[in-house]
């Protein structure tokens, strides 16, 4: 039998991926009862969720996962019986400078949510309620691929390279101990790298973007030629979305988007886009004057190795084919439609980038992406 959420905790929902799951499910399911709570650290942004903050099944909470009095009051005074658990420490480059957070975040704060979520749900009432807890993970957890390796499968042996991914797998274990051990209803999904709109411009593809259009470099680490699998981050919603409905309790489910790209080839391809659409366009051209295109040189010009990150995995690949056969998932979003509907977002939301990119990001820039290869 189908699960049916009803009323919905969404932890990190002011981030990147858990925003745009925000707005997805809202836009689904308008009389569901959706609650986010966000620490609102350097990813969370609340303008985020701008457009849904006046609604009345929506609910804001600043707080920290780790708060297990929190949890816990949330949990009873909203009756809420499906957690979405996106909030994490989530990008690569900076657990390799601090790890702790990574720990602390990933680890300790699935924990205390899995504790709460217990208490309620399992201890506290009568009799076990319906409930559902879905964990969203990484593709990272299992490390690296050869070129001519099989994607990685569900049944893939962890082998995290970076404290990133090691504190992901470590969550992982944390959801499945918990259903194993307590009977915790629990899904786990594992995706590939997201991309679309309110990304955090220290990931790859906004970074390019926005750097295009301010003429500065566009850092490629070492040869270029790692290898991601790409999907459109409404996809991965909506696999998100069927794997708490319809996915069996206990399971973990790959979400990828079957679309291998390596790094230099991304790039490539959105500094080819950019030329395109300012070259043609005036008023483009009068927003961001200092991007190349207005003096007619070529975003590809702007392109700098520099040098590789420790321990960078060379190739991650998602085999999907568990939720395909079982769920009926397929991304609806190919690479180049997917690709131009974020380019066209950043070019219509330069505000909203403009505001996250203080002196603390300028900074980090600077850190990680020192030149030299």
């Amino acid at each position: 039998m189908a699960y049916q959420p009803d009323k919905i905790l969404v932890t990190g929902g002011a981030g990147f991926i858990g925003a745009n799951f925000v707005h997805f499910w809202l836009h689904n399911y308008p009389d569901s009862r959706l609650v986010v709570l966000d620490a609102l650290t350097y990813a969370g942004n609340r303008a985020n969720l701008a457009s849904v903050e006046e609604l009345p099944n929506f609910r804001f909470v600043h707080g920290d996962i780790r708060n297990y009095e929190l949890a816990l009051q949330l949990l009873q005074e909203e009756e809420i019986d499906t957690i979405v658990h996106f909030a994490a420490e989530s990008h690569v480059d900076r657990s390799i400078h601090g790890p702790d957070e990574f720990i602390d975040t990933n680890v300790i704060g699935t924990h205390i949510l899995l504790k709460a979520a217990k208490k309620i749900w399992l201890e506290d009432s009568p009799k076990p309620r319906a409930h559902r807890f879905h964990h969203v993970s990484t593709d990272e957890v299992y490390g690296t691929l050869g070129a001519d390796e099989p994607p990685f499968a569900e049944s893939h042996q962890y082998a995290p390279n970076s404290p990133y991914a090691a504190s992901k797998a470590s969550s992982d274990h944390l959801v499945r101990a918990y259903h194993e051990t307590y009977g915790l209803q629990v899904t786990t999904s594992n995706c590939s790298n997201n991309y679309g709109p309110y990304q955090f411009p220290e990931k790859l593809i906004p970074l390019i973007i926005t750097n295009i259009l301010n003429s500065r470099p566009l850092p490629i680490y070492g040869d270029g030629l790692q290898i991601r699998d790409w999907l459109y981050v409404e996809d991965h919603n909506r696999g998100i979305d069927l794997v708490i409905r319809q996915g069996r309790s206990g399971e973990t489910y790959n979400i990828g988007g079957n679309n291998e790209w390596t790094n230099l080839e991304i790039v490539s391809l959105i500094c080819r886009l950019l030329d395109d659409r300012l070259a043609s366009d005036e008023q483009l051209q009068q927003r961001f004057p200092l991007a190349p295109q207005v003096s007619g040189g070529k975003a590809a010009g702007l392109i700098t190795h520099v040098t590789d990150r420790l321990g960078h995995d060379r190739r991650y690949a998602i085999n999907a084919a568990k939720i395909t056969a079982e769920l009926g998932y397929a991304p609806r979003e190919s690479f180049e439609t997917g690709i131009r509907k974020t380019v066209n977002w950043y070019l219509d939301n330069e505000t909203w980038w403009r505001a996250v990119m203080d002196g603390s990001y300028r900074q980090w820039v600077e850190l990680n992406y020192a030149t030299g290869a």
